[in-house]
């Protein structure tokens, strides 16, 4: 199968102004992204799904492909849709947000082979196990639960599967009991042409998680497992320890 991955970059954020533009390490955030992205081995090419001019002019500055893409799209997903329309020749989309600079290579790759494999998927995503009570505890950290078969259950920002009697050894158990959902998604083509047939549903209002949406659609989501995920860019706090690491690697 054809696959290709899809940055969707909007150039407002809440917390962090304008930060796919951050450029204090000499590339902008969005750049570092876009090179994360090339270290994947499966994928054959990378879009940058843009909503501003700037962002159009920024990514063909460093030599990526970008796309225009509708200002009022309400989501990544939309944005990433909105390519998929013009691209017949690829079977398979991988969604990741422009804020993820560390992201590995070998977690797209994963996602991607998740869904290949998988038939009765229409997508997938990945998750990685939470070993401390802060992150499970943490509303912004989004759980999800998954079936024997790897598909997932439900996606939450409380904890599930909730304890009845804490016990502190639950966080630790293997295989793990408490797993965070990363915001990386490979989609069927098929499935994102029909994207806009899929009403908001009650429960992504009530959480403000779109793949419950798709969840309550009856759509399959399988859910990979990868040992551990580095964190997107969401705060300036988040900003500066990357910077120290990326300085710390030398640059």
């Amino acid at each position: 199968m054809i696959g290709e991955i899809v940055i969707p970059a909007r150039l407002a954020s809440t917390r962090l102004p304008e930060k796919l533009l951050l450029n204090e390490t000499g590339k902008t955030v969005l750049e570092h992204t876009y090179r994360a992205c090339q270290t994947a081995t499966r994928p054959t090419g990378i879009t940058v799904a843009v909503d501003h001019p700037l962002l159009f002019d920024t990514v063909e500055d460093f030599g990526g492909r970008a796309q225009m893409t509708d200002v009022n799209a309400q989501s990544g997903t939309d944005r990433v849709a909105e390519v998929a329309r013009g691209r017949p020749d690829v079977d398979l989309f991988i969604n990741v947000q422009g804020d993820e600079p560390e992201i590995a290579g070998s977690s797209i790759d994963a996602v991607m082979s998740l869904l290949e494999s998988d038939s009765s998927a229409q997508v997938a995503t990945l998750a990685t196990p939470i070993r401390n009570r802060h992150d499970l505890d943490d509303a912004a950290c989004v759980k999800v639960v998954r079936a024997l078969d790897g598909t997932a259950l439900y996606f939450s920002r409380s904890v599930i599967p909730h304890p009845r009697t804490w016990d502190e050894g639950l966080l630790s158990e293997e295989p793990p009991v408490f797993l965070q959902h990363l915001g990386i998604y490979a989609y069927r083509r098929e499935f994102l042409l029909r994207l806009n047939e899929l009403h908001s549903s009650e429960l992504e209002q009530i959480e403000k998680l779109e793949q419950l949406r798709f969840l309550q659609s009856g759509c399959r989501i399988a859910v990979g497992v990868v040992p551990r995920s580095p964190r997107g860019i969401d705060t300036r706090e988040d900003y500066d320890q990357f910077k120290m690491r990326w300085q710390s690697r030398g640059g």
